[in-house]
């Protein structure tokens, strides 16, 4: 069996290099590949494209790595939670690509299944469809939309073993899986590593076969994007 164990986040992401593109696992602050972002600051790699549900916020996530001027493009569905990434956006720093959430989602799956191009009706008749072919079936419009070609994958899951299965939990599980399977080389993050065998098959959402490397993680914050609770008046 091919050793996929690797030491830890620097070894990892060793061989990305300046204007690489990667995709980034997580939806907000959650399920999100903290200690791959931290080496990627550490490296000082730049002129990445960066293909992500959204863009982090200011001091954590990808945030870490838009203030360091490290990424050139955010391919992304949701970016309201980062002031530095709207200074960068509206300054012309940062070449952004908006993407309806599905879109973002199902054209990771196609890169997954190894599919050229998707046809969404999501966009037509505005100005995600400029410059985009448009095709009609059954009287109804469609846009083309291409697989992503990513040339890593960065996930985070709860649980891996050394052959590269990985189980995720709750909303970790958005955008993860699809792209575990999608990137020319994916790199596993987890919480818990353990061997092969010790997991069980009916619950692993990502099949080893998708991962290349893969090693425990350590230190995870798992901040919560926004908190909200119920005032003591209210009862």
């Amino acid at each position: 069996m091919i050793n996929k164990v690797v030491a830890n986040a620097d070894e990892a992401i060793a061989d990305i290099t300046n204007g690489k593109t990667l995709m980034l696992g997580g939806f907000g602050l959650c399920g999100i590949p903290e200690n791959c972002i931290s080496a990627l600051v550490k490296k000082e790699v730049k002129e990445l494209t960066c293909i992500s549900n959204n863009a982090g916020v200011d001091d954590f996530g990808l945030g870490l790595l838009l203030h360091k001027r490290q990424i050139k493009k955010m391919i992304a569905s949701y970016v309201g939670e980062n002031v530095e990434f709207e200074r960068q956006l509206l300054s012309g720093e940062l070449e952004v690509e908006l993407i309806p959430q599905g879109t973002l989602a199902t054209r990771c799956l196609a890169a997954g299944y190894g599919m050229p191009a998707i046809f969404t009706p999501a966009g037509v008749g505005t100005e995600v469809a400029e410059g985009k072919e448009v095709r009609n079936f059954n009287g109804k419009d469609y846009l083309l939309e291409y697989a992503f070609d990513a040339d890593f994958a960065i996930v985070k899951a709860w649980k891996g073993d050394t052959a590269g299965n990985l189980i995720y939990r709750s909303t970790a599980r958005n955008f993860n899986p699809m792209m575990a399977m999608a990137g020319k080389i994916t790199i596993a993050e987890v919480e818990e590593l353990v061997e092969a065998g010790e997991l069980d098959p009916d619950q692993i959402h990502t099949p080893g076969i998708y991962v290349h490397r893969i090693f425990q993680g350590k230190n995870y914050e798992k901040r919560i994007e926004q908190r909200t609770v119920r005032s003591k008046e209210r009862g």
